[in-house]
């Protein structure tokens, strides 16, 4: 018997065609169905709203109406506490979150420590156990938590892989890109470590996107 073999090598070529489309359907499902962003309950008029971290928090670089908290209240029409302090490491962070929990009850928490110990290059994995026992807390309260990745303070550096690991983790909504973004841009900066006042509304924006997408307003 002989075998045509144009007809054989038309028959591999749309095999091999065939597989790669299924393949790129497989990804796409995969991309669709996988990864989805946690969800947050929906805030009530009445619940209370923590920015929780340091200067980025507090709004080093720019005037108290043009810290990121200030500027999210307005974008979701809630407000925001700004609870922040400059120059604090998580160490100080975890003593220091207990009271502010006691102060204002807030129903949710918007996480954004660990800049200052990269920049005192404190050891990571103490980092790591100061912020895990943070949100351990805010889990046990029943308080939910939107996690802010911070990026190393050296040129062409991400953020560290253990902020997406910890969202992971407790399974929180998480803002990785935004922080790396606003303060690798000179144009968004106020100092070599502090965003301007353009650069916190770029990270107030990210939030109310966040957590809209969220569901939480």
């Amino acid at each position: 018997m002989r075998i045509n073999s144009h007809r054989a090598h038309d028959d591999s070529g749309q095999l091999i065609t065939m597989r790669l489309a299924l393949l790129i359907c497989i990804c796409l499902l995969q991309a669709a169905c996988g990864d989805k962003p946690h969800k947050l309950d929906k805030l009530a008029p009445g619940d209370s709203i923590v920015a929780f971290g340091d200067s980025l928090t507090y709004g080093t670089g720019a005037a108290e109406t043009e810290s990121y908290p200030a500027v999210l209240a307005t974008l979701i029409g809630r407000p925001v506490v700004r609870a922040g302090v400059p120059g604090e490491t998580t160490a100080e962070g975890r003593e220091r979150l207990p009271q502010v929990l006691a102060e204002h009850q807030p129903r949710l928490v918007l996480f954004c420590l660990g800049g200052n110990d990269m920049l005192r290059k404190l050891n990571e994995s103490e980092t790591i156990v100061n912020q895990r026992a943070m949100l351990a807390l805010l889990r046990e309260r029943r308080i939910a938590v939107v996690l802010i990745g911070v990026p190393r303070p050296a040129l062409l550096s991400g953020v560290p892989e253990y902020y997406a690991q910890l969202a992971d983790e407790f399974k929180l909504p998480y803002e990785g890109r935004v922080l790396q973004e606003v303060l690798f841009d000179r144009d968004l900066k106020s100092d070599g470590v502090h965003p301007n006042a353009q650069g916190y509304r770029r990270i107030a924006a990210a939030l109310a996107d966040l957590l809209k997408g969220a569901g939480a307003v």
